[in-house]
């Protein structure tokens, strides 16, 4: 098969097309064909040797999600037959023409989505559950403030928490991508570069606050999360774009009895992840199908210009997803 391999840590330039074997697939993991693959930034640290592969995953193919049809299955497989169109949350190995998955991380993709608009949910969507409603417990008529709000952790988190009934706010960083976001169904998108987001949500929330705070930047917003945080509020961090150090006000975080957590999904056990897939299946998919959720693709590559792709993530300039195809 062909594979876009990391033929050294660094620059974007280090992606380059190889061959290699298909991979092996365990009794409980379907061999999936693959058709489309999103890019996003675990891809990237992987790309300079920032962030290896669990153990037991092959460690110079990235790509943590797919979607293509099941050409072959493990003894033990009951959820699927060959022939499924799925998409698939994986551990590594999705930049590939042929990567393997556990049956209880694939998601079937609604007939309204293209294989490139499948492929492009995995990531985000298990993200998005895992760490707002499951780990953030945001509850029925809570608000959301999402950091990176024109991601594809942001659009996705956007749609998600707006379609369950919350209100969202979030901070991106142009004017163009504020108004997508509201478009999407942001009540406020905050230009992060023009205003300080802590004294609009004081403002928006007449000072009681958001209930749960999505956070990929870290660092220096620290101080303003706690300060957005509602009374019980939760920051839940999924990345440190901007620094793992940072200052907390713990008297804030004792009067204001706040909870800060946090977590990655790579390293996590296949029930874990199989868990997050059945809450999706059952809550999200069907709003997929019927297109109150949907896909927001920025720009697509063939899987020779991998390089490319990862120039556009860096640059930060996308709205979305960035995909690559492995469609001949």
């Amino acid at each position: 098969m062909k594979a876009v391999i990391i033929t050294q840590p660094g620059e974007p330039s280090v992606l380059q097309m190889a061959e290699r074997p298909k991979p092996t697939y365990a009794a409980n993991e379907v061999l999936i064909k693959v058709m489309a693959a999103g890019v996003n930034r675990p891809d990237i640290k992987q790309r300079e040797g920032k962030y290896p592969p669990p153990a037991g995953v092959i460690q110079d193919i990235p790509g943590l999600e797919i979607a293509g049809t099941v050409v072959e299955t493990g003894a033990d497989v009951t959820q699927w037959k060959v022939g499924d169109k799925v998409c698939a949350l994986v551990a590594g190995g999705g930049y590939a023409e042929y990567c393997n998955a556990p049956e209880g991380q694939c998601l079937p993709i609604p007939d309204n989505l293209s294989f490139i608009e499948a492929a492009s949910l995995p990531e985000t969507f298990f993200t998005v559950w895992s760490n707002v409603f499951d780990r953030g417990n945001l509850k029925n008529h809570e608000s959301l403030l999402v950091h990176g709000g024109s991601s594809g952790i942001g659009v996705t988190a956007i749609q998600m928490a707006k379609a369950l009934g919350h209100t969202v706010y979030v901070t991106a960083g142009s004017d163009e991508k504020c108004r997508f976001c509201e478009q999407l169904g942001a009540i406020k998108a905050i230009n992060y570069k023009t205003e300080n987001f802590k004294d609009v949500i004081e403002q928006l929330t007449n000072g009681k606050g958001v209930n749960v705070v999505l956070d990929m930047i870290g660092g220096d917003y620290t101080p303003g999360n706690i300060q957005s945080l509602a009374v019980e509020g939760r920051l839940v961090l999924i990345n440190a774009m901007k620094g793992k150090d940072a200052q907390i006000d713990l008297a804030q975080v004792m009067m204001k009895r706040l909870v800060i957590t946090g977590s990655t999904l790579r390293a996590r056990d296949i029930a874990f992840k199989s868990k997050i897939a059945q809450n999706l299946q059952k809550t999200i998919w069907p709003l997929l199908a019927s297109g109150v959720i949907k896909p927001i693709i920025h720009a697509t590559f063939k899987a020779d210009e991998a390089a490319k792709a990862h120039e556009l993530m860096e640059s930060s300039a996308h709205i979305g997803k960035i995909m690559l195809s492995f469609e001949h």
